[in-house]
């Protein structure tokens, strides 16, 4: 009985398989997102590929195409310095921390719709701190490794 009581205690880990762990977890939400999507939408789907009503279009009228090529800029270009500033400064996450500061306050200011001194401020606070308080809890805390 105690052996088989301790045996709840231990963990083991594959760690040939354990670095794909968070992946499946985003694609599972992807998935489901995408599913939700879909559901949601069936109506205006199904009027579109049957050919009633307006012709399908990818952007609504007046969408932000801006903001959407910002987005999509901004995003590859934080893995990239990621990487690049983590194989200048090895083992210490400091890719991870120095990669997401200017990524968090470009994102934020992109998507700043009244750019005033005080919210320019708050969302310069909000870059530094998040990232910092991150790469504390994972990267110190719990040992965790960070690009």
């Amino acid at each position: 009985m105690a052996q088989s009581l301790s045996s709840l205690l231990e963990i083991t880990i594959d760690f040939d398989q354990s670095h794909l762990y968070f992946p499946r977890i985003v694609m599972v939400l992807l998935a489901v997102l995408l599913l939700w999507i879909v559901v949601s939408n069936v109506g205006r789907i199904r009027a579109a590929l049957s050919g009633e009503g307006a012709r399908f279009q990818f952007f609504e009228p007046h969408a932000d195409k801006l903001r959407l090529v910002a987005t999509l800029a901004l995003i590859p270009l934080y893995f990239v310095s990621m990487d690049y500033i983590g194989q200048l400064i090895p083992n210490m996450g400091m890719g991870f921390l120095l990669a997401s500061i200017p990524f968090m306050f470009l994102l934020s200011f992109v998507y700043l719709h009244q750019r005033t001194p005080k919210l320019i401020m708050l969302i310069g606070a909000n870059a530094i701190i998040a990232p910092l308080f991150v790469w504390f809890l994972l990267g110190q805390m719990f040992n965790i490794s960070l690009p």
